[in-house]
């Protein structure tokens, strides 16, 4: 089997989930390698600084403060450390951390290396834990889904359904039974033009099964999410009984994934916001708002991708 046959044969919601996913690997990827260097950097130059003594804060002189303190067969000092955050009193006695080699560099509680390898590492540790729930997530989505796929198959008339809640739109398939039930399934340019109702073959009941996929002119359609009893909240648009003549066009205008990724877009709106906030919270700086920026908006497309976004 050639790859073109092979990138044929997985579903469309399967791609866009591959695309996302490897979106956030990436950005996970880029900011363990930043994170990395910037703590291997720091550790080195923490690493040197064996030496112990004591001093007192002399000055404050903005984000620095002066401090005087003797090193052990050198002779009193006078040296300005750079903090991370708030600075002590003036008077305040501190225990300074130096390299006996060059005691020119000391540290003092809070100064910007320490907390500069701190951020570093809890870098690290999230891009870690972001890329293993990632892959742990798709993981069990795979799984589940071709679980789904292979219960036993149903004909059962539907109506297609689009449900818009925020700024996210998903598409449903709602039972023309008693009682009705709500299946979510990842889009697929044949719900554009599918008229309502219409016979769709369900893997799985409904009624029982939390998972059910769902068979529609062959195209199968994976779910999005588990079958709900109520009709899901927010604004609910209906699929016309008899769709207009522009369907097949606007369905071969909605395949493509680019055009998914550019409807998703707008969900990337809350992330440098939440990277402020977060960046305040720390003490970082630019950087760690821009690295944190580009790791939500990769997450808010993965969980779009993930909860089945309908571009349409």
């Amino acid at each position: 089997m050639t790859v073109g046959a092979a990138v044929a044969g997985v579903s469309r919601a399967a791609r866009y989930g591959l695309v996302t996913s490897a979106l956030v690997l990436g950005v996970c990827a880029g900011l363990a390698v930043v994170a990395g260097s910037v703590l291997a950097s720091a550790a080195t130059e923490l690493g040197t600084a064996s030496g112990r003594a004591f001093g007192t804060i002399t000055a404050v002189e903005g984000d620095a403060v002066v401090v005087s303190w003797a090193a052990p067969g050198s002779g009193a000092r006078v040296d300005v450390v750079e903090l991370a955050g708030s600075a002590p009193p003036v008077g305040t006695r501190t225990e300074v951390a130096y390299d006996p080699a060059d005691p020119a560099r000391p540290l003092v509680p809070g100064a910007a290396l320490l907390a500069q390898a701190d951020r570093a590492l809890s870098a690290l540790v999230l891009a870690g834990t972001v890329a293993a729930v990632v892959l742990v997530v798709g993981a069990w989505q795979l799984v589940s889904r071709r679980r789904a796929e292979g219960r036993p198959v149903r004909t059962v008339p539907v109506r297609r359904v689009r449900v818009r809640a925020g700024l996210l739109q998903r598409s449903w398939l709602e039972t023309q039974t008693v009682p009705p039930r709500f299946v979510p399934v990842h889009f697929d340019p044949v719900l554009v033009g599918l008229p309502g109702p219409a016979d769709a073959r369900l893997h799985g009941d409904p009624l029982r099964d939390r998972l059910v996929a769902a068979e529609i002119d062959g195209r199968l359609l994976h779910a999005s999410g588990p079958v709900r009893g109520a009709e899901p909240p927010g604004r609910r648009i209906d699929n016309p009984s008899r769709p207009d003549g522009s369907a097949p066009e606007r369905a071969a205008r909605l395949a493509p994934l680019c055009r998914q990724l550019l409807a998703d877009l707008p969900l990337l709106l809350p992330a440098p916001l939440v990277a402020l906030l977060w960046t305040w919270v720390d003490g970082g700086g630019l950087a760690s708002w821009a690295a944190l920026t580009l790791l939500l908006g990769a997450l808010g497309l993965w969980v779009a991708a993930l909860r089945g976004s309908d571009p349409s």
